[in-house]
């Protein structure tokens, strides 16, 4: 894949109509029962941003996504996209994101080049609506992980994403009590599911049409 090529058709697709929820729900995990699984917010739900960042590396467009640290959140451990809650000094959510991966991987924002963004996507878990930024950075990027943010950082291939031998499917225990079915993307080795694997297939879905028009 041709990473002028492929950012150029991001650009001008991310301006039309996106496949949204009917792309998120490719990868939906569901309760293993077949019963519905839901959980009640007392409050709204939380703004939040995150980056997909693409960059050339070892011939390959890739993107960098990070493992979180084991902690008591919901999110323990868990692969995810540089992001997080939207900041009163934040203009917006485009802010948002390219704020959060100079904190979490130490992005340099004024060289990320926005190309718009995904479907805005709810967070059960957390109760986080989600605005997935994409952007991109003409030169090779080393990402430095956040101490205590970051547990690792690993750069994906966008070629992988779009390969239908990377999209796989488990049994995961979720908060130790309930079985959910869980379609993921496995990239270098580590399992991508849930939310972030949601977000990433509304990205897989347009990739498809540019692939489609690349035959």
């Amino acid at each position: 894949m041709d990473f002028d090529r492929v950012t150029n058709f991001l650009e001008k697709r991310l301006q039309g109509s996106l496949p949204g929820a009917g792309a998120h729900e490719l990868m939906k995990p569901v309760k293993a029962d077949g019963t519905n699984f839901s959980i009640k917010h007392p409050v709204s739900p939380r703004e939040s941003g995150v980056l997909i960042l693409f960059h050339e590396s070892e011939g390959d467009i890739r993107f960098p996504l990070i493992q979180r640290p084991a902690y008591k959140g919901v999110h323990s451990g868990q692969m995810a996209l540089p992001g997080g809650k939207k900041e009163t000094e934040d203009g917006d959510l485009f802010d948002t994101a390219l704020r959060e991966a100079k904190e979490e991987i130490g992005v340099d924002h004024l060289q990320v080049e926005i190309l718009g963004s995904l479907s805005k996507f709810y967070v059960m878990a957390s109760n986080y609506e989600v605005l997935p930024v994409i952007g991109k950075v003409k030169s090779k990027s080393n990402f430095t992980p956040d101490n205590h943010e970051v547990e690792s950082i690993i750069n994906a291939r966008l070629s992988h994403l779009v390969n239908p031998n990377y999209m796989k499917e488990k049994r995961i225990l979720v908060r130790g009590e309930v079985e959910m079915i869980c379609p993921y993307f496995d990239l270098e080795d580590k399992i991508i599911w849930g939310a972030t694997a949601m977000i990433l297939s509304e990205l897989v879905v347009i990739l498809q049409e540019y692939r489609e028009r690349s035959l």
